[in-house]
């Protein structure tokens, strides 16, 4: 079971969760990006990528066992942070499409550029499956 931590008089976050508090087992996925399941690389456009890239953690949580409502937190890594903001419908019909609407505490951050020349973004994330009772 996951616990959402929002302080009362704090503004509702939209589109992740200022904290969650969990129990069970833990999952952690390494960074994913938007290749397929070939490490090849079918588009250079950021929303497919990203479509992608969820749609990769969403297959190693399968391998735990676990599902996208068992993540607690998410660490995005994008190469521009300009075409984030203007994109961010885009972005978030595709994160729903593939995740629900399951928000966890996350974290974006803009770099220079990933390991892989072709990647526009990597997410890293973990889970919590919770302890059968």
């Amino acid at each position: 079971m996951h616990k959402l931590l929002q302080p009362p008089d704090w503004t509702q976050p939209k589109g992740y969760a200022n904290g969650i508090a969990a129990r069970g087992t833990l999952v952690f996925v390494g960074g994913q990006i938007g290749w397929n399941a070939q490490q090849q690389f079918e588009t250079d456009d950021f929303i497919a990528q990203t479509a992608q890239t969820l749609r990769n953690v969403a297959a190693v949580l399968r391998e735990a066992g676990a599902a996208p409502e068992h993540m607690v937190r998410m660490t995005w890594y994008i190469v521009d942070r300009v075409e984030y903001h203007a994109r961010l419908a885009e972005l978030g019909a595709v994160y729903r499409e593939v995740m629900g609407r399951n928000f966890p505490a996350m974290t974006c951050v803009e770099v220079a550029a990933l390991m892989e020349q072709r990647a526009r973004i990597e997410i890293e994330v973990t889970a919590v499956v919770p302890d059968v009772t």
